[in-house]
């Protein structure tokens, strides 16, 4: 079996070895990065392989998948003159997080645990517990309290135990990592575990891919805990590097205006989050995060693109739901975000992509109160 590559603590330095079930650097507790910087393959080499994700195999810390569901290779359709949008609501379990729980289950599967956990507000538990599902691994998610009934039918279908969890989606995060730190526990985390942003930076590689070798001026994704965000700079400085692209699009970061707190941060000028973050109830439930523990890597990542952060109002995602839906688009609040933003704030000349994240049916309508 292909060894698999070493973590390491950003802040520290600390190295943990992917097969130890560790989940968070031991020393300081933050998340974990992968020692791993792969060569893209060039775009005419591509041609013929097999049609999901894992046609960028020299890209991804896992080789050879058993659980895939077909995830990825999304299309790619016009919204207006120089914007589209990436269908990821079209994925397996119907969100982009399927990018990154595939990687989670594969990688779960060679460190053989006794049990799998995860916490989510919705679309990421969804993906773990179906692609755990797959794998015949057990699998526990921890929800906040108020998550879309449809969600919590879809983890329960696919047969994992839920732990609706009072509180935010915080509390649910503590309550998931305490259950992680039990031995023979993998923590299938979105967030602290690095396999699922090498599983996210697909994403850009397939509008790498379908734009013809190139990327466009602006990428504009939506950040709560930014695992799209930072897998899409994993994967713009991967094509870079290999000298597959010759220059890198700003990344434009959304955010709801009632929990904004990288928004805040970055209109500070700060390098990490800054005080507490008043928050409010918000369509946006898929990125309400007051305190994402990778910060700081997503605002540096957004200044070193030369982009900036984005905040929209409710009724902004509501009027976006609703315009996306009369053009045959039918995707939940948080995945209008995105478009919220840039309709309001119109980006041309520049050509711009974005992620349409998760479906309608997750959800339903957002509605004014």
């Amino acid at each position: 079996m292909t060894p698999l590559p070493d973590c390491f603590c950003l802040v520290d330095g600390t190295r943990v070895p992917t097969d130890s079930l560790a989940w968070c650097c031991p020393v300081c507790r933050g998340p974990l990065d992968l020692d791993f910087a792969p060569t893209p393959a060039p775009l005419k080499s591509l041609t013929g392989r097999v049609n999901s994700l894992w046609r960028y195999t020299e890209c991804l810390p896992l080789p050879a998948p058993s659980v895939s569901l077909g995830e990825g290779r999304t299309p790619l359709v016009p919204l207006r003159e120089g914007v589209l949008a990436k269908l990821d609501f079209l994925m397996p379990t119907l969100s982009f997080k399927d990018r990154g729980a595939v990687m989670l289950a594969e990688l779960a599967l060679r460190l053989r645990p006794r049990r799998v956990v995860a916490d989510s507000s919705g679309n990421a538990g969804t993906a773990v517990a179906a692609y755990c599902a797959r794998a015949r691994l057990p699998c526990t998610v921890y929800v906040p309290e108020g998550t879309s009934a449809k969600k919590l039918e879809q983890i329960a279908t696919h047969g994992a135990r839920l732990e609706v969890v009072p509180g935010d989606r915080e509390a649910t995060a503590s309550a998931a990592r305490q259950a992680a730190d039990q031995e023979g526990t993998f923590y299938a985390s979105h967030v602290f575990n690095p396999y699922f942003l090498h599983g996210t930076k697909t994403y850009v590689h397939e509008v790498w891919e379908e734009l013809g070798g190139r990327l466009p001026d602006v990428l504009v994704v939506p950040v709560g805990n930014g695992t799209l965000l930072l897998g899409a700079a994993l994967a713009v400085a991967e094509l870079h590097a290999a000298g597959l692209i010759d220059r890198r699009p700003a990344l434009y970061a959304v955010q709801s205006a009632a929990v904004a707190p990288l928004a805040r941060a970055w209109h500070d000028g700060a390098d990490d989050l800054v005080g507490v973050t008043p928050t409010a109830p918000t369509f946006a439930e898929g990125i309400a995060i007051p305190r994402p523990p990778r910060a700081r890597q997503i605002l540096r990542a957004v200044r070193e693109s030369g982009g900036t952060f984005l905040t929209v109002t409710e009724d902004q995602i509501r009027h976006a739901q609703t315009d996306l839906a009369s053009q045959g688009l039918y995707v939940e609040s948080t995945g209008a975000a995105c478009w919220a933003a840039t309709r309001e704030a119109p980006l041309a000349p520049r050509t711009t992509v974005l992620p349409l994240c998760g479906a309608g049916l997750k959800s339903g309508p957002a509605t004014a109160s």
